[in-house]
């Protein structure tokens, strides 16, 4: 059954396209439902809407249900629209009343509100620690082959000597410039958003939204129910935009291996492990794995898009539309965490080719413009005078 049933039947063709894939998405919601669900029932049983009975019977329920799913055995139905119609139905067939409760003092907008919050605060913990051996990673290489001398490019065309540390360390320096990210994120949505109900709060009964808060460990709440409902555009844009900056650094190192890793400039050498092959070619070896993570940018950076505009001219309060946004934050995650992990790896089996990474004579021209000018030469002329060299 519905919650929002009322006895009468709705266009099978509407249900459907309302519904769309929301049911599979929210696949991923459902531990983190029951546990806004647990934190939910303990505060109805503290304001005495619940007994501790019928508190007992809805944990224990609840608890069954984060098992089951935990082994891929909970199952929403399409007709269920979501998981927290498939929770609630579920409670309802095994323990009656009180299963029915349990909904009291909210609504679907701040509970999938809520469910996504604890998921994002997950899913973000867990790229942090992808960043945190990312960076390890690269320090290793720094001292593995961190001394190497190497071409730096501007134009794309040979212009100064630098070495592979200094190219590593770019990315370390950017690296930990994401972990400040995601901390900021992170502490933006610390913030509970149960007891908004469907925008505009709860009448009637004093709910106690700091209590919910703290069992799920919340660090505080949103004490104003109609920015809940905003802030979730607005914390899903900030999330996918954090996404879209760990991806810039992976596609701009992406494509500076691909490059360096070429036959023509074999700087690099990718263990062949690494590379896939041609179905009529027998040479070839390829990166195809820099490749699809340099796509990765260019398709989180179009899901970043789709949230930020659906979130645009929508009236304050909850509006449909923001349902639509619920996959692109789900891709933006996924594909920060995947690349980071495969981009670690790639890293552990770099090697550099010593020889190949020296640079010709030539990029050593700004140097000797400035021996020029430690011997008095004035700056323009020692330019002028190198320049003749090698022009």
């Amino acid at each position: 059954m519905k919650l929002w049933d009322k006895g009468y039947q709705l266009n099978k063709e509407i249900e459907a396209f309302t519904v769309g894939d929301d049911y599979l998405l929210d696949g991923r919601l459902v531990r983190h439902d029951c546990a806004a669900s647990i934190a939910h029932a303990k505060m109805l049983c503290r304001m005495g809407l619940l007994s501790k009975s019928e508190l007992a019977r809805l944990v224990r329920g609840l608890e069954e249900i984060i098992r089951l799913d935990k082994k891929g055995g909970f199952r929403i139905k399409k007709e269920e629209e979501d998981c927290h119609t498939a929770i609630e139905n579920r409670l309802v067939s095994k323990y009656g009343d009180a299963g029915k409760k349990v909904h009291t003092a909210r609504s679907r907008n701040d509970q999938v509100l809520t469910a996504l919050r604890l998921y994002e605060k997950e899913s973000l913990g867990a790229i942090k620690q992808r960043l945190a051996r990312f960076k390890t990673v690269l320090k290793a290489a720094q001292v593995r082959q961190g001394k190497l001398p190497l071409t730096g490019y501007t134009h794309m065309r040979r212009a100064m000597p630098t070495t592979v540390g200094a190219w590593l360390g770019c990315f370390l320096d950017s690296a930990e410039d994401n972990a400040l990210f995601a901390d900021f994120v992170l502490k933006l949505i610390d913030q509970s958003p149960l007891g908004s109900a469907a925008g505009y709060g709860v009448p009637v009964l004093r709910i106690d939204k700091r209590l919910t808060a703290k069992l799920m460990g919340f660090s505080r709440v949103m004490d104003n129910p109609v920015y809940a409902q905003m802030s979730r555009n607005k914390f899903e844009a900030t999330i996918a935009h954090f996404c879209s900056q760990v991806m810039f650094d992976l596609n701009k190192m992406c494509s500076d291996l691909i490059m360096f890793s070429m036959p023509e400039f074999g700087f690099v050498k990718l263990p062949d492990a690494f590379c896939t092959g041609s179905s009529i070619m027998p040479q070839k070896k390829n990166p195809d794995v820099l490749e699809l993570v340099r796509g990765k940018y260019h398709i989180v950076l179009g899901e970043e898009f789709k949230i930020k505009s659906l979130a645009g001219n929508l009236i304050s309060g909850y509006n449909r539309d923001i349902q639509l946004a619920k996959a692109p934050l789900f891709a933006c995650l996924d594909a920060a965490l995947a690349s980071l992990g495969i981009m670690s790896v790639v890293v552990e089996g770099l090697r550099f080719d010593a020889e190949k990474c020296a640079p010709s004579g030539e990029l050593y021209a700004t140097e000797e413009v400035y021996k020029l000018v430690k011997k008095g030469m004035p700056f323009r002329d020692a330019y002028r005078k190198v320049a003749e060299k090698y022009c």
